[in-house]
C-alpha cells in the first residue's frame, strides 16, 4: 500500500472523470485478479510482469476484482475503475467495459518505459468512471497494397486496443492484390496475391522496383485474427472492394471481367484500374460463394462491399451490361455499381449481416440501411445522413493518415500531405443534431507507400491518438491530451512502435 503519488494522470484517451482516493497501491507479482476466465487471461498477460497468477500471491498482495453491474448510463463499454490501498474494483455491464478498464490500468502501471521484469509498479489512488462519447472507434488497414504476416495484424490489434479503438476495418482486396482465401475459388489467393513488381515511388513517375510481391491470409490465420481481437474488445471488419478495384480477381478469374478474352495480371501500379467485374449472373453467384465464406470467418455485423471509384467505360461499351441496364430498370451504366452494392447486400442480409459502403453511390442511391463511410469531404457526412444513412465520418482531409504529418524533406513519400496532428485532433466528425447517426470515426492507413510495418507505425502515431481521443473523449479536453501525449510516446516507444518524430522536433504538437 502506497501514499497517493502527486504526479498527474496521463492517459490517452483521457477518461470522462478522474477523481484522486487516499491509497494507491503496489501491482507486484503477487496480485490477484478476481475475474471471468477471458478477462483473467487478458489482465495476466497486459499487466505482467507487474502480476502474477493466483498461486503466486503474496501476504500483501493487491487484489483486482472485477464485477458486472446493473448500471445504465455505463452502457455496453463503459466502466468505474477504483484503486484504494490494496483493493481495485472494477465495475461494468459487460465484459467489454472490464476489457477497456484493464486498458487503462495497463496505462497507469507504465507511465513510463519500464523495462521488462524491473520492479513492481505504483498504481496511483484514483476512482476512474469511463464511457466512450462514440460507439464506432475505427481503424482501417490496408494489406491489400502491400501484404503484411499475421504477426503484423496481432501487432496492430494490440495497438488499437490499448488506445480504446473497437474496430479493425481490413482491406483484403482490391486491384493490386487479393488476400482473402476462398477455398471454393483458390485461384483468387494463389494467383490474385502475387504481382510481378510495385510502383516505386509515386504513381506518376511511372518507375517500379523489379520485385514480385504478395502474399494472403488463409482462413485459418484469419480466425486467429478474429479471435486475439475480439479477446481484447475489437471486432474485425473485412472488406471486399466491388465492383471496381477488382483487377486481381478478374486476373485470376477472367470470366468475372467483361473482356473474359483478355488474361490480365495483376495490377502493378498504383492508382484505379479501369477492368472491373461484368454484371453477369454467374459473377453475381460467384461473389455470393466468395461472401459466404467470407462471413463464415469474420462473425461481425457489418461487411464492407466497397463501391469507390469505379471507371465505367467497360460498362458503357459491354453490349451485356446495357442489357442489365435495361432489364433492371437502371437510369444508365452508373447505377450499375449502385446495383451491385445493393445486390451483395441483400445476399449478406440473408446471412443476418448489415452492409457498409463508400459514399460514391449516394447519388445514385443506396437502402437506407447501408452504412455509408463518408471519405471524399466533411460535407459528405452531412450529405449521407440527409439521405437517411447512419454515416462514420472519414473525410480524407482529416482522418487519412498515409498522408504526411509535416512538410519536413525528412519525411518518407507519401500520397500528399501535411496531415499535421492538429488537423487531425480538431476534426469534428459528428455535425450539429446528428448524435446517434454518425456512429464513429476511423483513422485510415491506405498502404500504397507503407511497404514496412515501420512505415506504417510512423504514419500511424501519433495522429492515431488524436482520433481516438475524439471518438472516446470528445473534444474538450485538448489540454489533458495534449500533456498526456509525452508520457504516452514513452509508453509507444516500450511497445516498440516507432512513431514520427519530425513534428516534436519542429515544435508542431506545442500548439495543438
Amino acid at each position: 500500500m502506497t501514499d497517493q503519488p502527486r504526479t498527474a494522470i496521463h492517459i490517452i484517451p483521457t477518461p470522462s472523470q478522474v477523481v484522486p482516493t487516499s491509497q494507491g497501491c503496489v501491482l507486484g507479482p503477487g496480485a490477484q485478479v478476481l475475474a471471468s476466465p477471458a478477462v483473467t487471461r487478458l489482465a495476466e498477460e497486459l499487466l505482467s510482469p507487474s502480476t502474477g497468477r493466483a498461486d503466486d500471491m503474496a501476504a500483501e498482495a493487491a487484489t483486482l476484482r472485477f464485477s458486472l453491474i446493473d448500471e445504465p448510463e455505463l452502457g455496453d463499454e463503459g466502466y468505474r475503475l477504483r484503486i484504494n490501498g490494496q483493493n481495485v474494483s472494477i465495475h461494468a455491464q459487460t465484459e467489454q467495459g472490464h476489457v477497456w478498464a484493464l486498458q487503462t490500468l495497463r496505462q497507469l502501471a507504465s507511465c513510463t518505459a519500464v523495462p521488462a521484469g524491473s520492479a513492481p509498479r505504483t498504481l496511483p489512488g484514483v476512482a476512474v468512471t469511463d464511457v466512450p462519447r462514440l460507439p464506432w472507434r475505427g481503424v482501417l488497414v490496408d494489406v491489400a497494397r502491400w501484404y503484411q504476416p499475421l504477426s503484423f495484424l496481432l501487432g496492430m490489434v494490440d495497438r488499437l486496443a490499448m488506445h480504446k479503438f473497437n474496430v479493425l476495418h481490413l482491406h483484403l482486396t482490391d486491384d493490386q492484390g487479393w488476400r482473402f482465401e476462398v477455398s471454393r475459388y483458390p485461384r483468387l489467393a494463389e494467383i490474385g496475391g502475387f504481382r510481378a513488381e510495385s510502383s516505386s515511388g509515386h504513381l506518376d513517375e511511372g518507375r517500379f522496383d523489379g520485385t514480385r510481391h504478395g502474399g494472403y491470409y488463409t482462413q485459418k490465420e484469419l480466425r486467429i485474427l478474429v479471435s486475439y481481437a475480439a479477446a481484447r474488445g475489437v471486432q474485425v471488419m473485412p472488406e471486399l472492394d466491388l465492383p471496381g478495384h477488382m483487377q486481381a480477381a478478374v486476373s485470376a478469374y477472367p470470366g468475372l471481367g467483361n473482356r473474359p478474352d483478355v488474361q490480365l495480371k495483376v495490377r502493378a501500379a498504383w492508382g484505379i484500374s479501369p477492368h472491373i467485374l461484368n454484371t453477369r449472373d454467374t459473377t453475381l453467384d460467384f461473389m455470393r460463394h466468395v461472401l459466404d465464406e467470407l462471413v463464415d470467418v469474420f462473425p461481425f455485423d457489418y461487411i464492407h462491399l466497397g463501391g469507390d471509384e469505379i471507371p465505367l467505360d467497360e460498362w458503357r461499351s459491354s453490349t451485356e451490361a446495357r442489357q442489365r441496364v435495361n432489364d433492371e430498370g437502371l437510369n444508365g451504366a452508373a447505377a450499375l455499381a449502385s446495383w451491385w452494392i445493393t445486390t451483395m447486400g441483400r445476399h449478406l442480409q440473408e446471412h443476418g449481416r448489415k452492409f457498409a459502403a463508400w459514399d460514391d453511390q449516394l447519388e445514385v442511391g443506396l437502402p437506407r440501411e447501408a452504412l455509408i463511410f463518408a471519405w471524399q469531404s466533411a460535407a459528405r457526412v452531412g450529405y449521407a445522413l440527409a439521405r437517411g444513412h447512419e454515416v462514420v465520418a472519414v473525410p480524407e482531409q482529416f482522418v487519412y493518415l498515409d498522408r504526411a504529418e509535416t512538410d519536413s524533406p525528412r519525411e518518407p513519400t507519401a500520397i500528399d500531405g501535411p496531415l499535421p496532428l492538429s488537423q487531425v485532433y480538431d476534426y469534428e466528425p459528428v455535425p450539429a443534431g446528428a448524435e446517434g447517426r454518425v456512429l464513429g470515426s476511423q483513422g485510415m492507413l491506405w498502404a500504397e507507400y507503407l511497404p514496412r510495418p515501420s512505415l506504417v507505425d510512423w504514419r500511424a502515431f501519433p495522429r492515431l491518438t488524436a482520433i481516438a481521443e475524439r471518438c472516446w473523449s470528445g473534444g474538450g479536453r485538448k489540454r489533458e491530451y495534449m500533456a498526456a501525449l509525452p508520457h504516452h510516446l514513452l509508453r509507444l516507444t516500450s511497445m516498440g512502435v516507432r512513431y514520427n518524430t519530425l513534428a516534436a522536433t519542429s515544435g508542431e504538437r506545442k500548439s495543438v
